[in-house]
């Protein structure tokens, strides 16, 4: 996926979850917060922070903050690292990965976003040769040492997505032409230099939880990091799981 009219900024404050005062061009400027988790080993006062203009002239705040550059030890050296911390990126980004991946959907030929099913509402539903499927997909700014984390914060949701998931297999549920469905979660992880990735138990412990379950059950998980730049984020390589 592809931003457009990107402007550099010097991060210096966020008051909520929703918006931050970034320095743009020597001006003290409110922007939008594009994810509403803590966030707070990426938003470290003056560090340097990438933004998006928007063309509506009525909005209160002009900019969308999407990208930061994060200092990391790597072999002994500081370097830095964009991540991307649009919460609204990964969906995007996960239906270009979905097209993208033939070899993991042969014969792709349905593939429909924000899929009510009964009472649940999954990011995906896709159909590929015989197959159906459900995909879940989660965005991953958390990293230590290379390690990527989800979730940051405790999120019911993911825990009710996961177990909806879970309960579809376990109870053998099928499409009208008797055709068993599947199950799938992707995280994407928002950045790359990260070799490994596990639900981040200290925050809470119940998604964990929920997630080795639905593995157990039958759901596929995916994992992969995203090659990013100020103006694009686009989902790369696999990241090896330890769950």
């Amino acid at each position: 996926m592809r931003y457009a009219n990107i402007v550099k900024g010097r991060f210096i404050s966020r008051p909520n979850r929703f918006i931050a005062h970034v320095e743009i061009d020597g001006v003290d400027t409110v922007v939008h917060v594009k994810n509403t988790g803590r966030c707070k080993e990426l938003l470290v006062p003056g560090c340097t922070v990438y933004l998006e203009k928007s063309t509506n002239p009525a909005r209160k705040t002009p900019y969308d903050l999407i990208t930061v550059e994060k200092k990391i030890k790597r072999n002994g050296r500081i370097k830095s690292m964009l991540v991307n911390m649009d919460s609204q990126a990964p969906n995007k980004v996960a239906g270009e990965w979905i097209r993208a991946h033939e070899e993991l959907f042969p014969k792709l030929s349905v593939v429909k976003p924000e899929y009510t099913f009964g009472n649940s509402r999954f990011d995906f539903y896709i159909e590929f040769g015989k197959h159906k499927m459900f995909i879940e997909v989660k965005g991953c700014t958390l990293e230590f040492d290379g390690h990527a984390y989800f979730p940051d914060a405790p999120t019911e949701r993911g825990v009710k997505h996961l177990t909806e998931l879970t309960e579809i297999l376990r109870e053998k549920r099928c499409a009208d032409d008797g055709t068993p469905y599947e199950c799938g979660i992707l995280f994407l992880i928002q950045m790359k230099e990260c070799h490994s990735f596990s639900p981040y138990d200290a925050a809470q412990p119940e998604f964990g939880e929920a997630l080795r379950k639905a593995r157990d059950a039958g759901v596929k998980v995916f994992v992969y990091d995203c090659k990013v730049t100020p103006r694009t984020l686009i989902a790369d390589a696999p990241v090896a799981q330890e769950l």
